[in-house]
């Protein structure tokens, strides 16, 4: 199977990955909610692009690779939220709340999470689910990591328990002073723990229940606690 590596090249990995986690929503379901999703969203995307193109100079849709089901690399799609710019291979691709590489619009569609819809697209395709793991860019996947195999072995979503619990992401990142390496030493991990414990559990009836919660947390009528910065640097096993 091809897939990609960590450092972004595509590399054969003997005997593919196999899934051994309970199933979700079933495809079909998926894909027909994520487009009745698009339609009812349309003018909403319509608006939120006008006011992108309309306030800086480049594309509308960011389109960025990023690691899915098996290690397959897909390109996920957003509304455009940050000014363009020279990307380096070497520069860091987190964003910390207070970036000045966003854009007003940009910090708005941040806020109300406006900026993912476009990706019921990638769910529509194939490329996403509605639930499960957020998918990573291919230079912070470890394909040699059993953690990551597991993890990818599910199709990555647009939602799940822990990106409800990190829904200020940026705000925790923007309290680090090394970004990088709290997120690869210490967030990521915890991530990919999450995303392996709801998926050993997961099943139709869960993932619709993640779809409401994400629903009020949207809507600001229920969010789930975030997570303290000591259950993050918390090593699995009680070890610092």
């Amino acid at each position: 199977m091809l897939c990609v590596s960590s450092k972004g090249s595509v590399i054969n990995i003997a005997g593919g990955f196999e899934s051994t986690t309970p199933g979700g929503l079933a495809r079909g379901v998926e894909a027909s909610l994520a487009l009745a999703g698009l339609v009812a969203a349309s003018p909403l995307l319509l608006l939120a692009g006008a006011a992108v193109a309309a306030t800086s100079p480049g594309p509308v849709l960011f389109r960025q690779q990023r690691v899915g089901l098996g290690g397959r690399p897909f390109t996920l799609l957003k509304l455009r939220t940050m000014k363009v710019a020279p990307i380096s291979p070497e520069g860091s691709q987190l964003t910390a709340s207070g970036d000045s590489r966003i854009t007003p619009v940009g910090r708005w569609l941040r806020r109300f999470k406006l900026d993912e819809l476009p990706q019921l697209w990638n769910v529509v395709r194939g490329d996403m689910s509605l639930v499960g793991p957020r998918p990573e860019v291919p230079r912070y996947v470890d394909l040699a990591d059993p953690l990551w195999r597991q993890v990818l072995s599910a199709r990555p979503g647009l939602t799940d328990p822990v990106t409800l619990r990190l829904r200020d992401e940026e705000a925790l990142l923007s309290g680090v002073e090394d970004v990088e390496g709290f997120y690869r030493e210490r967030l990521l991990p915890w991530k990919l723990r999450g995303y392996r414990d709801y998926l050993s559990r997961r099943s139709w009836i869960s993932d619709l229940g993640v779809l409401g919660a994400t629903a009020l947390a949207v809507l600001r009528l229920r969010r789930p606690a975030p997570p303290e910065l000591a259950e993050i640097t918390e090593i699995e096993g009680g070890r610092q």
